[in-house]
C-alpha cells in the first residue's frame, strides 16, 4: 500500500489504471483461465525483453556523456564507472542524472515485479538495501569512497596503455602525456581544476564546512544507492537483458514488413485460443470458409480468386541464400526484396559495393564469384603509363619507354 502511495505522490497526475483490466478471462482453459493483456508493452514481448528506450533518450540529454546508439547503451547502461558508459562523479550530483536514475531503477523493479509475480521481491529489495548500507559505512561502495580513499585508489589505478595519462580533476583517461598536456589549457579542465581547489580548500572544522560537507556526502549517498540498485537489479535478470541485446541486433536486420509479420504472428500464437473461442461463438451456425487450395484472404477475409493467385504468381516460391534462405511468394515481391535493406546489407557484408550489379543473383558463390571477375576486369582495363610513350634508339627501333630505360641502364643500347 505504501508503495502505490509513493507512487502517486510522485506522479500525482498520472490516469490511475484498474489492475483487473490487465487480465482477460479465456474460456473453456482451465488451465489458463486468464491471459496478460495490458501488462507489458509491444517491445517487452510478455516479459522477455527490456524496452529501455525512454530510458535511452533520458540519458542522451544528459550533460557530458557519450552518444551511444540503443545497441551500444544496453551493454554499458549498468556500468557506472567514468570513460565507460557512466559520467564523472562530480557531473552525478546534478537533478537530471539523479532523475534518470530514478526512472531506470523504477523501469527494472516494475519489469522484474510483473515478470516474477510469485516471489517475495520486498524480502530481496530489503536484503539489498542493508548490503548497500553495509558497504557505505565500511566505505567500500565503488566509484564513491571518501576524498583520502579515492586517492589512493587513483594512484593505484590501472590504466588501458602504459603510455595513458589519467587526469584526477577531470576524471578522465588520456592515450599519451602530449595528449594530457594539450587539454590543460581547455575551459572544461580549467573550470574541473577549480571545482577541484574549491572542495579541498572549504575547512571543514567550521560550521559551514561541516554542514556543506555533510550535505555533498548526503547527496552522494542518494546517488549511489540508486546506482548500486540498478545493478542489483540487471545481474537478477542477466538472462533478459542478454536476450533483449541479441533481439535488438537481430530486428536491425529486418525491414519493416517482417517487424510487423513478427509482431502480428507472435500476438496470434499468445492469444490464439483466446480468439478462437471468440470466433467459434459468433460463427456459431455459420458455413466455414471452403479453401482447400489455402489462397491468401482478401481484405474481406475471403480468399482471393484462383485466376488472382495464377496471375500474380503467388504459387512460385523464391529462395535467396543471401537474405538466409528466405523464400519469398510471387515474382512481385521476389524482384521487390532486391531493393530492401535486408539484402543490400547482406551484399556489403560480403564485401561486395556495387550492389545494383546483382540483381537476380540470390547465391553468395555466384554473388562472389561474378564480384571478383568485376575485379579483375577492372584490373585488366587499367592502362600502364610506362606502355602509351613510345622511345626510339640509334637504328630505328621503336619500343615502350619503359623498356627503353631498362635497356639503357644496362648499357645495351
Amino acid at each position: 500500500m505504501s508503495r502505490i502511495k509513493d507512487h502517486h505522490a510522485r506522479y500525482p497526475n498520472e490516469q490511475a489504471e484498474n489492475p483487473e483490466q490487465w487480465y482477460r478471462p479465456r474460456k473453456n482453459d482451465e488451465q489458463h483461465p486468464y491471459i496478460v493483456d495490458n501488462l507489458f508493452t509491444g517491445e517487452e514481448a510478455f516479459g522477455r525483453f527490456f524496452d529501455l528506450h525512454a530510458c535511452h533518450e533520458l540519458f542522451l540529454n544528459l550533460p557530458n556523456v557519450k552518444r551511444h546508439g540503443y545497441m551500444q547503451y544496453l551493454e554499458v547502461f549498468d556500468d557506472f564507472q567514468p570513460g565507460k558508459g557512466g559520467v564523472k562523479r562530480a557531473d552525478k550530483l546534478t537533478d537530471q542524472y539523479f532523475r534518470y536514475l530514478g526512472e531506470l531503477m523504477d523501469y527494472l523493479e516494475s519489469f522484474m515485479r510483473r515478470t516474477r509475480p510469485l516471489e517475495n521481491l520486498d524480502k530481496v529489495f530489503d536484503g539489498w538495501q542493508k548490503e548497500f548500507e553495509t558497504a557505505w559505512e565500511k566505505d567500500e561502495v565503488p566509484g564513491w569512497q571518501k576524498e583520502s580513499k579515492a586517492k589512493i585508489n587513483a594512484s593505484a589505478r590501472t590504466l588501458s596503455t602504459p603510455e595513458a595519462v589519467w587526469c584526477e580533476a577531470c576524471e578522465k583517461e588520456f592515450k599519451n602525456e602530449n595528449v594530457y598536456k594539450g587539454h590543460l589549457n581547455g575551459r572544461k579542465h580549467i573550470k574541473a581544476v577549480e571545482l577541484l581547489a574549491k572542495r579541498e580548500e572549504t575547512p571543514e572544522d567550521t560550521p559551514d564546512g561541516l554542514l556543506a560537507k555533510t550535505a555533498h556526502r548526503l547527496r552522494e549517498r542518494a546517488v549511489a544507492e540508486r546506482e548500486f540498485r540498478i545493478k542489483k537489479l540487471v545481474n537478477a535478470m542477466k538472462v533478459e537483458r542478454d536476450d533483449t541485446r541479441v533481439n535488438v541486433e537481430r530486428r536491425q536486420g529486418m525491414t519493416e514488413r517482417e517487424r510487423q509479420q513478427e509482431l502480428e504472428n507472435f500476438y496470434n500464437m499468445m492469444s490464439g485460443s483466446a480468439n478462437k473461442d471468440d470466433k467459434d461463438e459468433k460463427e456459431e451456425g455459420e458455413e466455414k470458409l471452403y479453401n482447400p487450395l489455402k489462397l491468401p484472404l482478401a481484405w474481406d477475409g475471403k480468399p482471393i480468386p484462383f485466376w488472382l493467385y495464377r496471375l500474380h504468381g503467388l504459387g512460385q516460391e523464391f529462395p535467396c541464400e543471401i537474405c538466409g534462405n528466405f523464400v519469398y511468394r510471387g515474382r512481385r515481391a521476389f524482384d521487390k526484396h532486391f531493393n530492401e535493406t535486408n539484402h543490400i546489407t547482406n551484399l556489403k557484408r560480403l564485401g561486395i559495393t556495387e550492389t545494383y550489379l546483382f540483381r537476380d543473383i540470390t547465391s553468395i558463390e555466384e554473388a562472389l564469384r561474378l564480384w571478383e571477375k568485376i575485379q579483375r576486369d577492372r584490373k585488366a582495363k587499367e592502362v600502364d603509363d610506362g606502355a602509351i610513350v613510345q622511345m626510339e634508339d640509334a637504328e630505328g627501333n621503336v619500343m615502350p619507354e619503359k623498356v627503353y630505360l631498362d635497356l639503357q641502364k644496362q648499357g645495351l643500347l
